[in-house]
């Protein structure tokens, strides 16, 4: 009996040992490609929240004030012509685990875009983030990232305040936000202790640094 029970283990140990190997092989297979599948939607989102740019300078001194959130990178964005922004990806805790967002900041201190880089909420829920036809305002069509878009960093960026959460997911809506908002205020103080804003013209007023229009005042909110 003991005999039989020691040979079981044995042959489980076996099996453990080549499943854990098998498992090593797959990944070291799979991981190059997933990589690169991450870097090409990296890249397409970064040109879907700043079309006019032409390259993305990596930047290694922006921080979170939040200790719970942190920036996996940092790009300062350019036009042919001028700086554009800062596109943050960043990473915070939401209702199913980390979530990891690329938010992007313009001259004019407001938000570009924001684009779901991994996020693991509950499906039809918080999951509802990522959902393209799922709208806060159903009249106009405004998803929840879409409601972010031209908004402006000195709003409160409160949920149920001036932030329509997704229904039924508060702590991921609360959660999303405040990502957010800590990835558009470093870019801020990065931009401010830079002196980097935006061009003038004769008139002296701002201009878009990607077209060198004057630049209209961006209404916060949507």
């Amino acid at each position: 009996m003991m005999k039989g029970m020691a040979k079981l283990g044995i042959r489980l140990a076996i099996f453990a040992g080549l499943a854990c190997a098998s498992l090593a092989i797959v990944y070291a297979f799979t991981k190059d490609s997933i990589d690169r599948q991450n870097e090409l939607q990296l890249q397409a989102s970064l040109k879907e929240i700043f079309p006019q740019a032409v390259s993305f300078d990596p930047l290694q001194d922006l921080t979170s004030s939040d200790p719970n959130i942190k920036f996996q990178a940092v790009y300062e964005v350019k036009s042919e012509l001028a700086p554009l922004g800062i596109a943050v990806k960043a990473v915070g805790p939401s209702y199913g685990g980390p979530a990891t967002l690329l938010v992007g900041v313009d001259l004019m201190r407001t938000i570009t875009g924001v684009r779901v880089m991994a996020l693991s909420d509950t499906p039809g829920l918080g999951m509802n983030a990522t959902n393209p036809t799922y709208y806060v305002e159903k009249t106009k069509k405004i998803t929840f990232l879409g409601q972010f878009t031209n908004k402006a960093l000195t709003d409160p960026f409160q949920v149920k305040n001036d932030v329509v959460a997704i229904t039924a997911a508060t702590i991921s809506s609360r959660s999303l936000t405040n990502i957010i908002k800590a990835a558009g205020d470093a870019a801020i103080a990065y931009m401010n202790q830079k002196a980097i804003t935006t061009p003038t013209g004769g008139s002296g007023q701002p201009q878009d640094a990607s077209t060198g229009n004057a630049a209209q005042p961006q209404a916060g909110g949507k």
